[in-house]
Formats: C-alpha cells, structure tokens, sequence
C-alpha cells in the first residue's frame, strides 16, 4: 500500500464517527453483506457514512490491506476497526453494537 493511500483511509476513518467501506452506497447496497450493514445501522438511526469500494479499486484493495481482514464490507466506529456483516449481525443481537455506537457519538 502507499504511503499516499494509507494517508487517505486514515483520514477518511478518522473524519467519520461510522464508516463502512462496502460495495455500492447506503441508497444502493451492492451485495447481500454490504445490505446487511446498512439496515443494521439504520436500525440503529445513527449517522454514518459509506465509501463503495466498486468505485474505487485502489481503496477497494488498500482497505484489506489496511485492516489485515480480506472481506468487504468493513466497519469503522469511532477510527477503530469493528469486523464485517457477520461481527456486526453478532454484535448487534448481543446489544454490543448500541453501546459501541453510543459512546463513539458522544465522544
């Protein structure tokens, strides 16, 4: 990865409370996994934003790199790195999630 692109990712998971990078947009999910995200988190009603890696094939390929995980779609709170769909579904039966997504809003 270059240095220019691990510059550009840190920035963008620093600016945003909720990232995930996914394929397609929270208007239009892309695949099943990516969907899953973006209705948990709408059930949540926090704010949150996307990056689609389909539109992007240097971030699509940097972000594996970057958070040692090879699937998409990733998850971000609060610049730490959270998992994919499956972490998410986990946390979020487990009432983790909430909390998660609580303490990074207010701080």
């Amino acid at each position: 990865m270059t240095p220019e692109l691990k510059e550009k990712i840190d920035t963008l998971v620093q600016q945003n409370k909720i990232l995930v990078f996914m394929k397609g947009t929270k208007l239009m999910p892309q695949c099943g996994f990516s969907n899953n995200v973006v209705q948990i988190l709408n059930t949540l009603g926090v704010p949150f934003e996307t990056v689609d890696v389909l539109s992007d094939s240097e971030i699509r390929q940097g972000i594996k790199e970057y958070s040692n995980w090879p699937t998409i779609p990733q998850v971000f709170i609060d610049g730490e790195f959270v998992g994919g769909s499956d972490i998410l579904i986990e946390l979020y039966q487990k009432g983790e999630l909430q909390q998660l997504v609580e303490v990074a809003l207010a701080s």
